[in-house]
C-alpha cells in the first residue's frame, strides 16, 4: 500500500499501543495527517513523537473516553488543529471478567459500556457532523471485537458493550449512507498485543511465554499481529474499500458457526 490516506486526517482513539498504536503507524506511512489519544500523557506525547520521527505530522489528545465530553472533545480538538476530519478509527478496550451473575450495577456503566460503547457513540456522532456540516464524504472504522458473537462466559459487559458498538455500527452507516459517510466495523479475534499481555497475566495468571503456548492453540500457529490489523484497518478507511458500508467483518481464526 502507498499513499491510500494522502491528505486525510485522521484520529485514532484510543491510539498510543497495540492495534490502535499499529494503526496510527499505518496512517502516517500512507500520507495521513494524525491524532492519537489516550489517558496516559506520558506515554502519548512519546509515541507521537516517535511517529513524527517518521515524518509524520502527529498530535496527542489526552482522552478518557469513559467521559463522552471527553469523547466528543477528541473531535473537537481534531478539528481544531488540522481544520477538519477526514477518518475516524475507534479503538479502545477494556474487558475485565465479569460474569453475568457476579456484575455489579457499576461495572455495566463503568469502564465497559462507558469505554467501549458509549464512548465511540459519542465520537462518532461529533465527526459525523463535522462532515454533514462541510458536506464532505468520509469513514470511520470502529474496532469492535469476535466477542460481540456471544464470547467467553466471564466476559458478559464487555460483550454487551462490543455487540451494541457492532449494532451501532450497521445503523450509523444506514443514517449516513446519503451523506457519504462510509462506517464499518472489524471483530478481530485474539491478538498478541500489550493490553492482551496484561490481561493475560492480570486474570490468566500467564508468564512471559504465554504468546507461544497460545499460537499453539488456533489453526495459523500464531495471534493476529496488530500490524496486520492496522492494514486493513487502512484498507477500510481509504477509498481502495469502494462503496463498502455497514459491513461488521470478523478478522480472525475462529469460524463463526462452525462447528465439530
Amino acid at each position: 500500500m502507498s499513499g491510500l490516506l494522502d491528505g486525510k486526517v485522521v484520529l485514532i482513539n484510543g491510539g498510543t499501543q497495540g492495534v490502535g498504536g499499529a494503526s496510527a503507524r499505518a496512517a502516517v506511512r500512507e500520507g495521513a495527517q494524525v491524532v492519537v489519544t489516550g489517558r496516559r500523557v506520558d506515554a502519548g506525547k512519546r509515541f507521537a513523537a516517535e511517529l513524527e520521527e517518521l515524518g509524520g505530522d502527529v498530535r496527542f489528545v489526552q482522552t478518557d473516553m469513559a467521559d463522552p465530553q471527553q469523547a466528543r472533545r477528541s473531535v473537537t480538538r481534531t478539528v481544531e488543529e488540522f481544520g477538519r476530519i477526514d477518518v475516524p478509527v475507534q479503538r479502545r478496550r477494556d474487558n475485565h471478567p465479569r460474569q453475568p451473575c457476579s456484575t455489579p450495577p457499576r461495572s455495566c456503566s463503568t469502564p465497559h459500556i462507558a469505554v467501549n460503547l458509549r464512548g465511540p457513540f459519542f465520537a462518532m456522532q461529533a465527526a459525523a457532523a463535522d462532515m454533514v456540516e462541510r458536506g464532505t464524504a468520509g469513514s470511520i472504522v470502529n474496532i469492535i471485537s469476535i466477542a460481540e458473537h456471544g464470547g467467553q462466559g466471564y466476559l458478559a459487559p464487555y460483550v454487551a458493550a462490543k455487540a451494541g458498538l457492532a449494532g451501532l455500527t450497521r445503523n450509523s452507516a444506514y443514517a449516513h449512507r446519503w451523506d457519504r459517510i462510509r462506517i464499518n466495523g472489524l471483530n478481530i479475534g485474539w491478538t498478541e498485543s500489550e493490553g492482551e499481555s496484561q490481561t493475560q497475566r492480570s486474570f490468566h495468571q500467564a508468564d512471559d511465554d504465554w504468546a507461544t503456548e497460545a499460537a499453539k492453540k488456533v489453526p495459523m500457529g500464531k495471534l493476529g499481529q496488530p500490524d496486520e490489523i492496522a492494514e486493513m484497518v487502512v484498507l477500510l478507511l481509504s477509498p481502495r474499500s469502494g462503496v463498502v458500508t455497514g459491513s461488521v467483518i470478523d478478522w480472525d481464526q475462529i469460524v463463526i458457526g462452525g462447528h465439530d
